[in-house]
């Protein structure tokens, strides 16, 4: 990185080897309901973003009965440098899956249920259509829950958007991930950040209410940051969500930087004004983060 960008929140490369900081400590999740969402979503063989991901807020999220579910398996197309997810060649799509996803849904009496995908680049559509049967499902088997979908590009086909828009979940999001000149170090190279924005650009000419993420830590400037949000506001972009990149693995592109909490709430506070209805922003902040969750339901129980 060149003298002239500025870390994001001016702390050293260095400080990026040093144990994680107190803000970034979790407790290990458990609890009746934790155990209750995670046996119930096993017997179904449902696969869950929260697990796959290594999400840090699974205990807090599970333990209040939520949870981000993940169709079309644990195997994704793409490798993306920062996800944890397994990448390959998948296997065929489960025909029960959509079923058996509604019937968890039931189980559970969850009221807010966000559903995302692996990559699957190797169908013709994508997976779009099994994506639209399982909301389609959904909102028969359980019409008072609230879907939020978070898709994959599908290569930037309309025909397979246009699937998902004719399902009507209640948010479409699609996450921008980092900035655009990370973009093609942190994600695989099919995945390109006009077509993020091309994608939530298509889902809100659609009537979709919009959401999206980025990730911070990776060696992005504050100004970069700025620029993706205005971007993401240029396509209509009504949500907005950042949390803090950790490492997986080894494997996994390294932390730059450890961001503060302060210089999240700053960024929050930027967002808003740019005019963003609803702003969750913090280091253990992640695209499915159930602050959102509360806000698109008093969104939509308000008429607006």
């Amino acid at each position: 990185m060149g003298d002239s960008l500025v870390q994001l929140g001016g702390s050293p490369r260095a400080k990026a080897r040093e144990p994680k900081p107190e803000w970034l400590k979790v407790r290990m999740p458990g609890g009746g309901r934790f155990e209750q969402v995670r046996k119930t979503l096993r017997e179904l063989k449902l696969h869950t973003v929260c697990e796959e991901a290594a999400c840090p807020n699974v205990g807090e999220c599970w333990g209040s009965g939520t949870a981000t579910v993940m169709l079309m398996g644990d195997v994704c197309t793409r490798g993306c440098r920062f996800c944890d997810v397994s990448s390959g060649m998948p296997g065929p799509l489960d025909p029960l899956e959509p079923r058996h996803l509604a019937e968890a849904v039931g189980r559970l009496g969850l009221d807010y249920l966000v559903v995302t995908s692996v990559n699957r680049d190797e169908l013709p559509d994508g997976g779009a259509s099994h994506f639209a049967q399982a909301i389609v499902e959904l909102r028969r088997a359980a019409p008072k829950t609230l879907v939020e979908v978070l898709t994959p590009d599908f290569q930037g086909s309309r025909e397979a958007l246009q699937m998902i828009v004719e399902a009507q979940p209640a948010v479409a999001a699609h996450n921008l991930e980092t900035v655009a000149r990370l973009t093609p170090t942190v994600r695989d190279r099919r995945a390109t950040y006009q077509q993020s924005l091309e994608v939530l650009d298509f889902y809100k000419r659609s009537g979709m209410r919009t959401k999206s993420s980025l990730m911070l830590g990776l060696g992005e400037t504050r100004d970069e940051v700025v620029q993706a949000m205005r971007d993401l506001r240029a396509v209509g972009c009504d949500i907005l969500t950042l949390g803090q990149y950790l490492r997986p693995s080894q494997k996994h592109l390294p932390v730059v930087e450890f961001v503060r909490p302060e210089v999240f709430a700053d960024l929050e506070q930027e967002g808003l004004g740019l005019g963003f209805r609803f702003v969750a922003a913090g280091p253990l902040v992640r695209s499915s983060y159930k602050a959102g969750e509360f806000f698109v339901q008093r969104w939509i129980e308000s008429g607006d």
